[in-house]
């Protein structure tokens, strides 16, 4: 086989990157531009900022500003205790010297049911006022206001947003044209109360709430009942309240159930209580102990996806689950899980034919020289990709191993490249025939630029896979910081290019290879049919982004690609002609038909899963289930992941495995990340995984299992055998 080809691979490589690139940068969130003004809409809200100094700026004088959300029907955002899962809604109020802002005046929330859950929030229209205090000393003729919002609004799913608001009030004049919108939020607003004797009682499985000086008009009714401090008490749950008197007057009394994932025990619980309209806070003291704290539970991945979201917004940031490997041991598994990618099905072919390429070569420095430059193809190949993935994460982009193959135009990109790599070890053309001379005889005189591309080609096509050992390094390596995560992505390349550095170096292997003759045309042409392989997998794979026309247009643009490389193998007029007539007849196809390739249609996902007993997982799916007691088994799976797809034709789909499934009753959900999807990439962060595939079992009370990338019938069943 000529080593020239991999140069004009290279080219193709480098356009893919160029095009992911650009469409890595679409927003995932459908989080607005963030230049400042005072009103930001999307889909699910529109959220302006208002002001309201009705006497002017100066000292002692009522001056709020406020974030006014309208949501549209069935969405909602969160209180400052959101309950089950959310997140509340962040102001940082950005004022001059002489101002001080202060924390939100939360209005009184409702309590949202989700499924089994509860969240507390907002529905309708809700403006979260925040008081300005003015010093002494402030001037000016005008007060200039920034703030930076980041909110999470949930329907069935969960979308983090947010906006750059800035508005400017004079300092002379009034400023009360929202001075109705104010006064709702005002009124909404609960009133403080004196503590007297209220106060919370902990038990191990409840507390009794008791407050006292409740006003008149609340006694004897039903009371909504909100605790500020969050994870203590089941929002879901019903409790038991009424009244009794005593000698303080009229005391509401409730036994409310603790949460069986309690994580705080406070000394005073800042709570509200409220009856339509009217609402009141009121900070009790606890007495009694507060039974021991449950182990930490996983982050609902909606709330992950809105903390990495918001990191840019100043909350503090999420880390990783937490995760029994060291930095060293996360290197030696993704040295391992490299040398593993050497047996994928696209990366066998181009390390066979680097090592065959041996009989060739006499000189052992020649033969040395060559490994050390694939090496580093493959090393800073991984790096690259490493620093992309980690730079895109940093931006706030959500994505993890194998990103590239969320993008339908990189799939198409790369099967137009590995048909050409097929047709060249068929022997339909030389790549050194397309090449200007100058190239071609530069190559020809410097084989380590040969070796180098071949790298840089075998890390592309191995890039979207995970191998065993890989999945636990890379979830690690995500959160570490920059210098230690690229350690650990070179450390993948170094394990990957291994084998043929190893070969280069050890002249037994050359020598062991048969003397050179027509078993080496047979064996490059052999090699071709891996690589036709791989491009059916990509078909598949952009059959599952965009549907049966897109995965129809690439195979019509792969015969027509095939047709004019053949026919500048021609000679004379016949070339010039069918040349000439394929490559227009290739370039009407895509113009007429392109664009199939890129339209992203709904997936079936879902409803092909239901078919064979697999549920669509969603946000917060899995909480609800193990809530009523049974197991969940989690597969994380994209279409582009071939180990995905061996494991589900050798174990997911085994009668033995499905017979333990139903007897156990788990409920079997697949998360498919074929396409991008924040959701599914917070939930494999939280697991400490950065890639797919990622299996894992979730029993009620238990932490999650998450087993090999590699399954196997009996390992399955055995881990089933344990709920």
């Amino acid at each position: 086989m000529k080593p020239r080809f991999f140069k004009s691979a290279l080219l193709f490589i480098a356009a893919c990157a160029h095009i992911h690139w650009a469409t890595a940068q679409i927003n995932p969130f459908n989080t607005p531009q963030r230049a400042a003004g005072s009103v930001v809409t999307t889909d699910q809200v529109r959220a302006e900022l208002l002001a309201f100094a009705p006497d002017g700026v100066g000292p002692s004088k009522s001056v709020w500003v406020g974030l006014q959300i309208a949501h549209q029907p069935d969405w909602h955002t969160y209180w400052k205790n959101s309950g089950d899962s959310g997140l509340p809604t962040v102001l940082d109020v950005k004022v001059p010297a002489g101002i001080d802002p202060g924390e939100i005046a939360w209005p009184t929330p409702k309590k949202i049911p989700i499924g089994t859950l509860a969240n507390y929030g907002y529905e309708g229209t809700v403006l979260l006022p925040v008081p300005l205090t003015v010093a002494p000393g402030f001037n000016g003729s005008q007060l200039d206001i920034k703030v930076k919002a980041a909110w999470l609004v949930c329907k069935k799913e969960c979308i983090p947003q947010e906006g750059d608001f800035a508005l400017s009030i004079p300092v002379k004049s009034s400023t009360a044209m929202n001075a109705a919108a104010f006064q709702v939020a005002f009124e909404a607003t609960p009133k403080p109360l004196k503590t007297g004797a209220s106060q919370v009682e902990a038990s191990s499985t409840a507390i009794k709430v008791s407050l006292s000086d409740l006003p008149a008009a609340l006694t004897g009714k039903t009371l909504a009942f909100f605790p500020e401090t969050g994870n203590v008490i089941e929002p879901a749950a019903k409790f038991i309240q009424g009244w009794t008197k005593t000698g303080q007057g009229n005391v509401w009394t409730a036994l409310i159930p603790l949460s069986g994932q309690r994580t705080e025990s406070p000394a005073v619980m800042p709570v509200v209580v409220a009856l339509d309209n009217l609402a009141f806070r009121i900070e009790a003291p606890v007495k009694g102990e507060w039974p021991k704290l449950a182990a930490a539970v996983q982050v609902p991945p909606a709330l992950e996806a809105a903390l990495k979201a918001n990191a840019s917004s100043g909350a503090a940031p999420i880390q990783p689950a937490t995760t029994s490997l060291t930095f060293w041991a996360a290197l030696f598994g993704a040295f391992l899980g490299g040398m593993i990618l050497n047996l994928m099905p696209c990366v066998f072919p181009v390390l066979a034919i680097k090592v065959v390429s041996f009989v060739n070569v006499k000189d052992q420095r020649t033969r040395v020289m060559t490994g050390l430059a694939y090496t580093a193809g493959v090393t800073l190949s991984f790096l690259a990709l490493g620093a992309l993935l980690l730079g895109l994460r940093a931006a706030g982009e959500q994505l993890g191993w194998g990103f590239q193959l969320q993008s339908p135009v990189v799939v198409s990109a790369l099967a137009v490249l590995f048909t050409l790599l097929g047709l060249n070890l068929a022997g339909l053309f030389e790549f050194g025939n397309f090449l200007p001379s100058g190239i071609a005889s530069l190559q020809a005189k410097n084989p380590t630029i040969d070796s180098f591309l071949s790298g840089v080609l075998a890390t592309a096509i191995a890039s979207p896979c995970t191998a065993p050992f890989m999945g636990a390094s890379l979830g690690y390596a995500v959160g570490l910081p920059a210098a230690q995560a690229l350690a650990v992505f070179a450390a993948i390349g170094l394990g990957m290019a291994l084998p043929y550095l190893a070969a280069s170096a050890v002249p037994a292997i050359a020598r062991a290879l048969p003397r050179p003759g027509a078993w080496m045309v047979t064996f490059k042409q052999l090699m071709a049919f891996p690589m036709f392989a791989t491009v059916v997998w990509l078909v598949w794979v952009l059959g599952q982004q965009t549907g049966i026309d897109g995965a129809g247009a690439l195979l019509g643009i792969l015969v027509l690609l095939a047709l004019v490389i053949w026919a500048f193998t021609l000679k004379g007029v016949t070339r010039a002609a069918i040349a000439t007539t394929s490559i227009a007849a290739c370039a009407l196809f895509l113009w007429s038909t392109g664009q199939n390739i890129t339209k992203i249609q709904d997936s079936n996902v879902a409803a092909a899963s239901l078919t064979s007993g697999w549920q669509a997982w969603e946000p917060g799916r899995v909480d609800q289930i193990t809530a009523k007691g049974q197991s969940v088994f989690v597969d994380f799976t994209a279409a582009w992941c071939v180990t995905c797809q061996y494991n589900k034709k050798t174990t997911l789909s085994n009668a033995l495995v499905l017979a333990d499934v139903a007897a156990k009753n788990v409920v079997l959900l697949r998360a498919d990340w074929t396409r991008r999807d924040p959701a599914v990439t917070a939930a494999l962060t939280q697991l400490g995984r950065s890639g797919v595939p990622v299996y894992v079992i979730y029993k009620p009370g238990r932490a999650p299992v998450v087993l090999s990338e590699i399954l196997s019938v009996d390992g399955v069943r055995a881990e089933l055998a344990k709920l």
